[in-house]
């Protein structure tokens, strides 16, 4: 059996070792996708007004969402005025000659331009998917300047419209545009929620010192356990908000979000559960899973959501202070299980040393 000083040594080597192999695909999914914003892009609504015609704004804004239910094909048209996209019963299909096919892949716009991008060519149609809807980030719903805008700068405490934009399209021959607003949002103050971590991590890393094997021991696991537990479900459930705030369609396009680019938090959030159920039952070498699970919480769910504390429009569905809480809970109990585990596994390892007996006088 691995002694307890190497058990701990295990939790954060393969913590280590996880985050350093898990963070390129991780940065290379939220490339284009925000950890959080303080401009909320807000839909107006769509003219012409047809049934079957809607759009929203997922990725806590970043991406504009076009649906055409309608039996129709509607275009949708790019920077300079040239048809851009097409959205019909034959799918998706994206003109090649249009910059806005280049420059609208990634959220800062900034893809080199091929030599065909020219807005004054007669499209070239590709088929991008099958089905009806489209999403893409445009510019014009978006601010893409590292300043603020002057009048945020001058009172960046109140809430500011900064302007009205409009998507121009054409749904069969009737022109018309998805219309909406971007707003300044003041962003939260990070501090209270520092503080609730931090206390939650003491609290739950202070049971660690009840020693093992007695009663308060037992209770100290088992508390430990399922406030680990709690946090893994509140992981789950953030999970869950932000494949929600992609835009995947239905239960089916949810799940597949959730399997594919929330794999990892929702694997996390997952074991955090079965870790906390594993110390109820009081299982051998609990303070080891508690500790390498709370490792992984910490990282993978609290640490990667840190900027839903400080930024107004977190990427995940629901209101933003409950998303808030979610992180806070993650984060405090995944700190908290691993100093709980490694205080217990310190304690057993002095126990199991054997005592020195005097040296007999001659």
């Amino acid at each position: 059996m691995i002694a307890p000083l190497r058990r701990a040594a295990l939790v954060l080597a393969v913590a280590a070792t996880a985050l350093l192999t898990l963070a390129t695909p991780a940065a290379a999914h939220g490339a284009d996708a925000p950890d959080g914003t303080d401009y909320r892009a807000t839909i107006s609504g769509v003219d012409p007004d047809h049934p079957g015609l809607t759009a929203r704004m997922v990725e806590a804004g970043a991406r504009l969402e076009l649906t055409n239910d309608t039996g129709a094909e509607v275009t949708v048209f790019g920077y300079s005025g040239e048809p851009y996209l097409r959205i019909g019963p034959g799918g998706v299909y994206e003109n090649t000659h249009s910059p806005a096919t280049y420059l609208n892949r990634t959220l800062a716009g900034e893809t080199r331009l091929p030599a065909e991008a020219n807005p004054a060519a007669a499209p070239d149609w590709r088929r991008i998917d099958d089905g009806p809807t489209a999403r893409w980030h445009d510019q014009r719903t978006l601010w893409r300047e590292e300043a603020p805008p002057a009048a945020v700068a001058a009172d960046p405490d109140r809430e500011h419209r900064v302007r009205d934009w409009a998507v121009p399209l054409r749904a069969g021959d009737t022109a018309g545009a998805v219309r909406g607003t971007l707003d300044w949002v003041p962003p939260p103050d990070p501090y209270p929620w520092w503080v609730a971590a931090t206390l939650g991590f003491l609290l739950i890393g202070a049971a660690g010192l009840a020693p093992g094997g007695t009663a308060a021991g037992v209770r100290a696991l088992r508390g430990v356990g399922a406030l680990l537990a709690v946090g893994g479900a509140a992981t789950v459930a953030l999970t869950v908000a932000r494949a929600l705030d992609t835009g995947a369609p239905g239960v089916g396009g949810t799940l597949a979000e959730l399997v594919t680019g929330q794999v990892w938090t929702l694997l996390t959030g997952l074991g955090a559960l079965a870790a906390g159920g594993y110390a109820l039952a009081r299982r051998p070498a609990a303070d080891f899973v508690l500790a390498l699970a709370g490792a992984c919480l910490t990282l993978f769910a609290g640490a990667t959501n840190l900027a839903a504390l400080s930024r107004a429009i977190p990427p995940a569905a629901g209101p933003a202070t409950l998303v808030r809480v979610l992180v806070v809970l993650g984060l405090a109990t995944g700190a908290g299980a691993v100093a709980a585990g490694l205080l217990r596994l310190r304690t057993a390892a002095r126990a199991a040393r054997p005592t020195p007996h005097p040296t007999p006088t001659p």
